[in-house]
Parts: C-alpha cells; structure tokens; sequence
C-alpha cells in the first residue's frame, strides 16, 4: 500500500509542476502577445484621445464662430443700403 501512496505522491507533485509551467508559459504568451499588439498598434496611424478631443473642441469653435459670421452677414445683406452719390462732373 505504500508504494501507491508514494505513487501517487510523485504523480501529484509532477502535475503541480506542469500546472505551474503551464500558467507561467501562459502569462508569458499573454506578455508577449500584449507586446506585440501594443506595437502593431503603435505602427498605426492612431490619434490619441487627447489629441481627438483637441481638435473636435476647435472643430466645435469653428462651427460657433462660421454660424455667427452667417448671422452677421444675414444682418449685412438685411440692411437697407445706402443711395449712390451722384458723380461729380470732371469735365465742367
């Protein structure tokens, strides 16, 4: 009976080490893997968040300022304009 028992000890303790470096392969692909999407990404063409939110709050500026520029020229075009001065006669 003991010689199971030892057996079965030994077996236990083989399969806690491949459970072990099963895990550790495993975080070590993870690592890896997560590398080399950063840098696949990174090779892109990508804007980061800061820079997206800059330049929508100047598009956004944009926009407000070319509507108040419309409103101003509606006003412009609105007005009643003013009478031609008659021309001066050079020749008299």
């Amino acid at each position: 009976m003991q010689s199971q028992n030892k057996l079965f000890d030994d077996l236990v303790k083989v399969m806690n080490g491949v459970a072990g470096t099963v895990a550790g392969a495993g975080r070590e692909a993870e690592g890896a893997m997560r590398e080399r999407m950063q840098s696949w990404i990174g090779g892109m063409d990508f804007v980061s968040r800061d820079e997206f939110e800059a330049v929508k709050a100047m598009a956004a500026a944009a926009r407000d300022e070319n509507e108040a520029l419309r409103k101003r020229l509606d006003a412009l075009e609105a007005a009643p304009k003013p009478k031609a001065m008659p021309k001066a006669n050079p020749g008299a």
